[in-house]
């Protein structure tokens, strides 16, 4: 008779045979790893060229020629070819410091600098899971100097110079130095959580862990919204008007929990404009960027948020939350095949006796396992992106269709126009780069299965009649 025990025991069983397989001093783990960082590279590299000739086309897909300005058309292909072009460049960047990391044996050599670091400041070496905070804040610091460099050149020099930025140096400043705070009070401790959970539990770690990283889950979407994001944005409430009124009434009709209505100050770091809602399942919070309300009319606002409650309507986000469960149980599975593997900690340079314990005394530094693993595995993200991507393109058409059938086609179609303009997006994209970087299908994409939806000629109009069409609705509505 088959039982839980039974099943346990057979994967533990399973798990041991191919950690046996795995823990082979044959294998060249860095060789692995640096072979499959080139190739994910060359990957990466080759996407990007061809969307890189799609800026070249002169004219724009035949859905936006009427709505696209020459000069903002060209904007827009200029605007894209730098983005792409930086992007390149920091791939190639990071592929050659990564490299460099991996010879130079940079891990190893930080985790025996701290060890020192910790008999300097009288800590007893065996607290492990002490030493591995200090190992990863060190190491963090190390990579998170370039990572600035990236940062500070896309915002002040690519979105300044196609007019987005809005951020001051002392506010972008501000942001990193919270940044790196929030992840000290936040982020250290849930390290150290989630290292204790580990040992304590054990080879059986797996489904302890997933609870553990569950409950992390559920509390920070509590606390994000109430103490985390107002330090970077200030919240007030939509105030009264037609805007208001057009929300309040769409979540009533769709039975949406809507607690509260926030207009955030995105304007202060950027032009480009967002709204979401987030919150517990009783108790929703809606969030409109004052760029949207200062960019799009009273019912184009409702149209888009139509299309974002869709997504809740159709329980995308407990489906897309589900995907990423299933696809943390798997990769926490395998971790628990290469968690004590002596081959992998000696190919980077590590004391092989780490993957077992401490060989000064105390429990395993279970970090230096688990960074390493991402390292070999690292590549399979590729084949996990196309398949979120595929699956949030599929809720973007089915959230067009939900706010269309609610009669939202126009004003979602002009609301989804001017963020494309506005926002100078790519009017081209390749379909093989669209399908592995793009969580939404292509505006032209969406105009399309929307006019289908319809059944009306909207995407031939031109602008002007357009705007006739929704100043006589607005008009009619008053």
């Amino acid at each position: 008779m088959l039982t839980f025990s039974n099943v346990v025991q057979g994967l533990d069983d399973i798990t041991s045979h191919l950690a046996a397989l795995a823990d082979n001093p044959d294998i060249p783990y860095e060789r692995i790893v640096m072979g499959l960082s080139g190739l994910t590279t060359i990957w990466e590299l080759y996407v990007s060229s061809r969307q890189l000739k799609c800026y070249s086309i002169r004219q724009p897909p035949p859905e936006l020629q009427h709505h696209l300005k020459k000069e903002t058309y060209d904007k827009a292909q200029a605007y894209g070819k730098d983005k792409l072009t930086f992007n390149v460049r920091q791939t190639m960047f990071n592929f050659v410091l990564g490299l460099v990391m991996i010879k130079a044996r940079l891990l190893a050599h930080a985790w025996d600098w701290t060890a020192s670091l910790m008999d300097t400041m009288g800590l007893e070496q065996s607290r492990v899971i002490t030493h591995s905070l200090l190992w990863i804040t060190v190491t963090s610091l190390v990579s998170a100097v370039p990572s600035l460099f990236w940062m500070y050149y896309y915002t002040f020099v690519i979105e300044e110079k196609h007019g987005f930025n809005k951020t001051t140096k002392r506010l972008w400043v501000t942001d990193q130095i919270k940044t790196f705070l929030l992840a000290v009070v936040i982020g250290l401790p849930f390290l150290a959580g989630f290292l204790k959970v580990i040992e304590m539990a054990g080879k059986n770690f797996v489904p302890w862990l997933m609870l553990f990283l569950v409950s992390v889950q559920l509390i920070l979407q509590i606390i994000f919204p109430i103490f985390i994001q107002p330090l970077f944005n200030k919240f007030n409430p939509v105030p009264e008007g037609d805007v208001r009124q057009r929300v309040e009434a769409l979540a009533n009709k769709l039975h949406f929990p809507l607690k509260h209505l926030y207009v955030i100050d995105g304007s202060k770091r950027s032009s480009h404009s967002n709204a979401y809602f987030y919150g517990l399942p009783w108790s929703k919070q809606i969030v409109l960027y004052d760029t949207l309300l200062d960019q799009n009319t009273p019912s184009e606002v409702e149209a888009v948020l139509a299309h974002e409650l869709g997504h809740w309507k159709l329980s995308h986000p407990t489906r897309l939350l589900l995907i990423g469960q299933g696809n943390l149980l798997w990769t926490l599975m395998l971790f628990a095949v290469f968690i004590h593997n002596k081959s992998l900690y000696s190919s980077f340079g590590f004391d092989p006796r780490l993957a077992v314990g401490s060989p000064v005394g105390g429990p395993q530094p279970i970090l230096i396992g688990f960074m390493l693993y991402q390292l070999l595995f690292e590549p399979l993200d590729t084949f996990v992106k196309f398949f979120i991507n595929s699956k949030t393109r599929k809720y973007e058409y089915q959230a067009d269709e939900f706010a269309v059938k609610l009669g939202h086609a126009n004003d979602l179609g002009a609301a989804l126009i001017k963020l494309h303009v506005e926002n100078l997006s790519s009017p081209h994209s390749d379909k093989l780069y669209s399908k592995y970087h793009h969580s939404h299908p292509t505006l032209p994409e969406r105009l399309r299965a929307m006019n289908e939806y319809k059944g009306v000629d909207w995407l031939t109009k031109s602008q002007s009649s357009k705007e006739e069409e929704l100043k006589a609705k607005e008009k009619k509505e008053l």
